[in-house]
């Protein structure tokens, strides 16, 4: 038995480390953790509570947070039925179904007496717990309601060791600088240990009167952590402002526009004042811009660099010298590129694209293309070739995203110079600067009212 136990851990330990590589180095190009000195030492009963931004994403950041820590985590129940061997797989990580009465119906909310068993067990043996008290993603940056779900499995743990156990609850986010996409950055930030042992005796005298202070406490702390937008009537232009004056107001501020954990301090701050000033003009303004933008195919950077001829034409001698390595990169990899379009392309939840790409490249494009191709070169050439391959291959896989990236970067700055002379981009360009102008003054609005 023991024997057992063990090759399972070295299973697990292996496997991590191969979705590691892929999470870490490929699907991300940056993967920071803040704050994990506030993560308690292990054996201590902990529940990590997060807001829910895109699906399987976010467990698996908490994941690679921990170099050895194997958390569980109480997960939406539909993708556990997707098919019988996804849900043995996702048992083996540690996944744990959440049925819910608005998906899959009242009359399995039974199922969940097993799931909070296993959890509540998980936790007085001083592990780790997630869970999402959103119950579902959200497909915005900001914070839903939350269930009280998780603080009740809290207080039934804690009742089972009889208010022995102190268990704390950890608050988290997570924020991504694009939520699907290719060498996107990722950020999990730990907040500060709640523990549920001060809120004990107001249990045993008003249940549910507990549960409603530990989660207020909780949540404060994950919406004071994460960016949290809140007039939803305006988001797409607040995101839209946010992602394009949000360098030069980070910039001016102080913060390093491209260190993700600093832009989402800046972010904050940016999107809490355009609340507060909420001018409908600028969302108009901002609205506009960003549809003339997209009907010219240019993209708001362009103002700030101006590209010149020159530069433009010798970027293209530069691609067309690198075509043949491009074509090269790219023959053995497209599929784990468009193969999670193709499959999500009909889906109505967008927020499961970066799931589908990190999953079709853990369990199906990656071990097929690459074993396909190590058993092929072993056989045309030999094992070293092979392995020689291989080797290489994720530097093959960057550079024919990065060269498809350049290739559009270099597009629209064709497009940038042939209009650039015409009125409509003179119009564009105008509106731009009347936008900036009136985001200059929210910016310097708040601080005369500081002075």
């Amino acid at each position: 038995m023991e024997r057992k136990k063990y090759n399972a851990n070295v299973w697990y330990r292996l496997f991590k480390v191969y979705v590691g590589f892929l999470h870490n180095n490929l699907l991300y190009r940056k993967f920071h953790v803040v704050n994990p000195e506030n993560v308690p030492e292990e054996g201590v009963p902990l529940l990590i509570v997060s807001n829910h931004q895109n699906c399987l994403n976010d467990p698996l950041g908490v994941v690679f947070s921990f170099k050895d820590r194997k958390p569980n985590f109480i997960a939406r129940a539909d993708i556990f039925m997707v098919h019988p061997l996804a849900n043995k797989i996702l048992r083996a990580l540690g996944l744990l179904p959440a049925f819910r009465q608005g998906f899959e119906g009242r009359s399995m909310l039974k199922n969940n007496t097993q799931t909070f068993s296993v959890a509540q067990k998980e936790l007085l043996d001083g592990r780790t717990v997630m869970m999402f008290p959103e119950a579902g993603h959200q497909n915005k940056r900001w914070l839903g309601n939350f269930s009280l779900a998780y603080t009740k499995l809290v207080f039934q743990a804690a009742e089972l060791s009889h208010f022995e156990k102190e268990i704390f609850v950890l608050p988290s986010c997570n924020h991504y600088s694009k939520y699907d996409g290719f060498q996107t950055d990722f950020l999990i930030k730990f907040g500060t240990p709640v523990s549920a042992k001060p809120f004990y005796d107001l249990y045993k005298e008003q249940p549910r009167k507990a549960q409603i202070a530990l989660n207020e406490e909780v949540r404060k702390q994950i919406k004071d952590l994460m960016l949290d937008i809140t007039d939803l009537s305006n988001y797409d232009a607040i995101d839209f402002i946010r992602n394009t004056y949000g360098e030069v107001f980070a910039n001016e501020n102080g913060f390093k526009s491209n260190h993700l954990p600093d832009r989402l301090l800046s972010d904050k701050i940016l999107c809490e004042r355009l609340e507060d000033y909420n001018e409908q003009f600028v969302y108009d303004s901002a609205t506009k811009y960003k549809r003339l933008l997209a009907r010219f195919g240019l993209t708001d950077k362009q103002f700030d660099r101006q590209p010149k001829k020159l530069l433009v034409a010798g970027r293209f001698i530069l691609l067309l010298l690198l075509l043949p390595l491009w074509i090269v990169s790219l023959v053995p990899n497209i599929l784990i590129y468009t193969f999670p379009k193709v499959i999500t392309r009909k889906m109505t939840d967008k927020m499961f694209r970066s799931t589908m790409l990190i999953g079709s490249a853990v369990f199906l494009t990656v071990p097929l293309l690459y074993g396909g191709l190590f058993l092929t070169l072993s056989l045309v050439f030999n094992i070293f070739v092979a392995l020689a391959y291989l080797l290489v291959s994720p530097l093959l896989i960057l550079f024919a995203w990065y060269y498809y990236q350049r290739l559009r970067y270099l597009y629209s700055d064709i497009i940038f110079l042939r209009l650039r002379r015409k009125e409509p981009f003179r119009r564009l360009k105008q509106l731009r600067t009347s936008l900036y102008s009136r985001l200059n003054e929210v910016k310097n609005r708040h601080i005369s009212q500081q002075l």
